[in-house]
């Protein structure tokens, strides 16, 4: 039951991952708690000295979101888009934490405000494409994701993205195709390989969710972690 729960919540974590990964870099992921503590601490500690760096504060602001302190980081951008209010990365970060606390309509705003700076940004687009999801507003989200899909259809997020979409609503053939797009552009990705697989077991095709969750075995992932999934492909 909690893989199942998991997998619900897929596809804002890969956009999450991707998005963050982008900005933050990589190496950040593999820090420890404490490693990144220090690393806030530290930022901490310089931004008091330079109470008006704007750059310190986005930097700050980072450490605040990897380590889900939401209403710090906030703050934070808060700071900065008084001062820059087209910043770019204040705006889209603070999208997404407002949407961690659940504050939709700010969060929508923020979105707004940012494809009005840049018109057609992929990230903003994708976000309140999931935004318009969340909020209930299909048609609005679906209607995004598939202009977001033709507008760029060598990005394997894009329809991973709208594939998620589908599986919320049911449509599950839809969903494999698109699942399907995005592995054949990112054939490493063993999270869309392992949604395929669930995609595929809701629509009673055992085999091809266990060719998938296979295909995942022979990319490094430990087959004793997938076993809950094999036992329901037999």
């Amino acid at each position: 039951q909690r893989e199942e729960e998991n997998m619900k919540h897929s596809v804002s974590i890969l956009i999450l991952l991707a998005l963050c990964l982008n900005c933050f870099g990589q190496e950040d992921e593999h820090m420890d708690r404490k490693a990144l503590r220090d690393s806030l601490s530290q930022a901490s500690n310089v931004l008091a000295y330079h109470p008006d760096s704007l750059d310190l504060r986005l930097r700050k602001a980072k450490w605040n979101i990897i380590l889900e302190e939401w209403q710090y980081a906030r703050e934070e951008y808060d700071y900065v888009l008084n001062r820059q209010p087209d910043n770019v990365a204040a705006l889209f970060y603070r999208a997404f934490v407002n949407e961690k606390q659940h504050r939709y309509k700010f969060a929508r705003l923020d979105l707004e405000h940012l494809l009005y700076v840049v018109p057609g940004n992929f990230e903003a687009t994708l976000g309140l494409a999931l935004l318009n999801q969340k909020d209930n507003r299909h048609t609005e989200a679906m209607n995004m994701i598939n202009l977001l899909v033709e507008q760029h259809p060598a990005n394997a997020l894009a329809y991973a993205a709208r594939a998620g979409m589908e599986v919320e609503q049911k449509l599950y053939a839809p969903a494999e195709y698109d699942y399907g797009k995005a592995i054949e552009l990112s054939p490493d990705n063993t999270d869309y390989l392992l949604s395929r697989a669930d995609v595929r077991l809701r629509m009673k095709d055992k085999k091809g969710a266990r060719e998938d969750l296979d295909r995942m075995v022979s990319l490094g992932i430990s087959r004793a972690s997938l076993s809950v999934w094999y036992a329901k492909c037999k």
